[in-house]
């Protein structure tokens, strides 16, 4: 054999094939379980396909798909955030009650709540990095502490658990135009937050693709002792992760303000867990290194036709859990399938 024939020998070792690409990729299990979700609502709820209920599933998917970008992210870095249904809240309070009591144009509560957003994230990543406890602990701690701060600062400066009306101070029609206007298509109106999620889902995606920074995400999460040794900034690498929480709880948190006008400070509790379920069932490991940007947006999309599927089929609302529950099992095992078929063809 000549040098000629050995190299495209090599070639054709190393050539993957498309069905192990296929099976290669994170998504796959979630988009099998998307399309089973789709065809059975579509069976048995007779206005699941029409346009409208369409927008509906979609807008009820973005309010958990921006979360869940983020939060894929950092569970592809090995980390969890047990603070981002509350700090949803905190963005919109802070956005809400600074420019109410400063009387300041809201758009300068919206830039002071990206700020403080950012800050909470810093703040995750660096108790993370520099205790060496749990992510579990950590933000366990914040939630705990954002829990109390909602509604603490909102009775104290407010007098109740909801924030004074900013509707009709100064920036807030454009604000409103950003974060929850309704764009019309077609006779259909579908929300702003549709956009946001996609734009969210292009980023990460092109982050963990293209950017050296996203081999760093998939290298801390996979071993981060080995990640530091190879010269990986790990202590830089999950603080931004964290404040990339943060700025997905900071749009989520503009949304909820301008959408309702006012906040109850007592929200967002049991939202983190929505966020892991959608990272999971999106193709994310608990133990880290694996997972997609793309996925999370799949596992969102699965919660939005579960959630208004139920509703458009007449079912009892109270069913909700037991479907969502189901399906991260169903999901999980999928997914842990798919990788040794992966594996088994390499």
């Amino acid at each position: 054999m000549n040098a000629t024939q050995v190299k495209d020998a090599d070639e054709r070792i190393l050539r993957t094939s498309p069905l192990r690409k296929l099976l290669g990729r994170p998504e796959l299990g979630s988009v099998v379980g998307a399309v089973a979700v789709f065809v059975f609502f579509a069976f048995f709820a007779d206005s699941f396909l029409r346009a409208a209920s369409l927008s509906t599933v979609l807008y009820a998917a973005s309010t958990i798909g921006i979360m869940a970008v983020p939060v894929a992210l950092l569970m592809i870095g090995g980390e969890f955030d047990l603070s981002a249904g509350v700090m949803v809240t905190s963005s919109a309070l802070v956005s809400s009650m600074f420019s109410y009591q400063m009387t300041a144009n809201v758009w300068v509560g919206v830039g002071v709540s990206l700020l403080v957003t950012l800050a909470i994230g810093a703040f995750n990543g660096f108790m993370l990095t520099r205790t060496k406890l749990p992510s579990f602990i950590i933000t366990l701690g914040t939630f705990l502490m954002l829990t109390g701060l909602n509604l603490g600062f909102t009775k104290l400066i407010d007098g109740t658990v909801s924030t004074k009306s900013i509707a009709d101070m100064e920036g807030f029609p454009s604000a409103r135009d950003v974060f929850a206007s309704t764009i019309t298509v077609g006779g259909v109106g579908f929300k702003v937050t549709i956009l946001w999620w996609l734009a969210l889902v292009a980023v990460a995606s092109w982050i963990l693709l293209r950017t050296r920074a996203g081999n760093w995400i998939f290298a801390v999460g996979g071993n981060q002792d080995a990640a530091r040794a190879v010269g990986v900034p790990v202590t830089r690498t999950k603080i931004g992760l964290y404040m990339g929480v943060g700025l997905g709880a900071w749009v989520s948190g503009q949304h909820l303000l301008f959408s309702y006008d006012v906040v109850q400070s007592g929200e967002g509790v049991g939202n983190e867990l929505i966020y892991i379920i959608a990272a999971v069932i999106g193709g994310c490991l608990i133990t880290g290194g694996y997972g997609s940007a793309v996925g999370s947006a799949v596992g969102a999309f699965i919660f939005g036709m579960t959630s208004k599927g139920i509703v458009f089929a007449e079912w009892n609302p109270d069913w909700f859990k037991f479907f969502l529950g189901a399906m991260l099992l169903l999901a999980t095992l999928l997914n842990a399938w798919v990788r040794k078929r992966a594996e088994a063809t390499a």
